[in-house]
């Protein structure tokens, strides 16, 4: 297991719960986010609840020489987690440029940038190392008002399993994990009860928490996965899989039902 994780998107949601299920495990954090209060705040939650050292790196990941130097100024961390997004909805016929520039810059380029800076640091070390990105389940299903987000999360997963074939003969290995919906309440993207209920059906029958998608990184990273690279871990209560939500439509399910023929 790593004895230093490096974090991004840490402040809310999953990347807090992914830095707690590290911390929980002793392990020194590196933790990067934009909004440099809520950092704060989450980094000395941390070390009060774990008694972890926790470094906090403020600055935007859409800066390209921010994003390539975040392995070095984080140090020499064993893990590396990509879980940095934004996903301001907007309808495609409102779509900018700007807006689908940065999106790509932040979810994508931005863990293209770090993993490349960190599988060098990994190779001048000697060392082995794991990177996990966060996907989502918009990678395969479009939604409206997501059409950059959904892009960005479609490339993130082929950069995974492309990073995963060059890196590993460096024994460095390369995952993600796709969530389904999860509540993590942002203020930036509020949802709605009803679009919530709408998007997270599953066979499981419940919406995913943030500590969920953190398990499962938390295993990905560590040894028991240490034969795994380029995979996706779709970590959505079955929603890939299928839906149950749908009624039956065949007659001959009530006739087998009721011992009648089947029409």
């Amino acid at each position: 297991m790593s004895h230093h994780v490096l974090i991004t998107g840490a402040a809310s949601g999953i990347g807090a719960a992914i830095a707690d299920r590290f911390a929980a495990d002793g392990r020194a954090l590196s933790v990067v986010d934009l909004r440099a209060e809520q950092l704060g705040a989450t980094a000395e939650r941390l070390r009060a609840a774990h008694r972890v050292p926790v470094t906090e790196i403020v600055g935007d990941l859409a800066d390209a020489p921010f994003a390539e130097q975040l392995v070095d100024t984080a140090g020499q961390p064993d893990v590396l987690v990509n879980a940095a997004g934004i996903y301001p909805a907007t309808p495609l016929l409102e779509m900018t440029s700007h807006t689908w520039d940065r999106v790509q810059d932040v979810n994508v380029r931005a863990a293209m940038l770090s993993t490349v800076a960190f599988g060098r640091s990994c190779v001048a070390g000697g060392r082995r190392g794991a990177v996990v990105n966060i996907s989502s389940g918009a990678a395969t299903r479009a939604r409206p008002g997501a059409a950059h987000y959904a892009t960005s999360k479609a490339a993130l997963e082929m950069l995974t399993k492309a990073c995963a074939v060059e890196l590993g003969p460096h024994r460095v290995r390369v995952n993600a994990v796709s969530p389904g919906f999860v509540t993590v309440h942002s203020a930036a993207n509020p949802v709605t009860a009803e679009y919530a209920e709408a998007v997270s059906v599953n066979s499981l029958g419940r919406k995913g928490d943030p500590e969920d998608i953190a398990r499962a990184v938390h295993w990905l990273a560590g040894e028991s996965a240490e034969w795994i690279t380029g995979a996706v871990l779709r970590v959505d209560g079955g929603a890939s899989a299928g839906t149950s939500a749908l009624p039956l439509h065949w007659d001959g399910h009530t006739a087998l039902q009721e011992g009648k023929e089947i029409p």
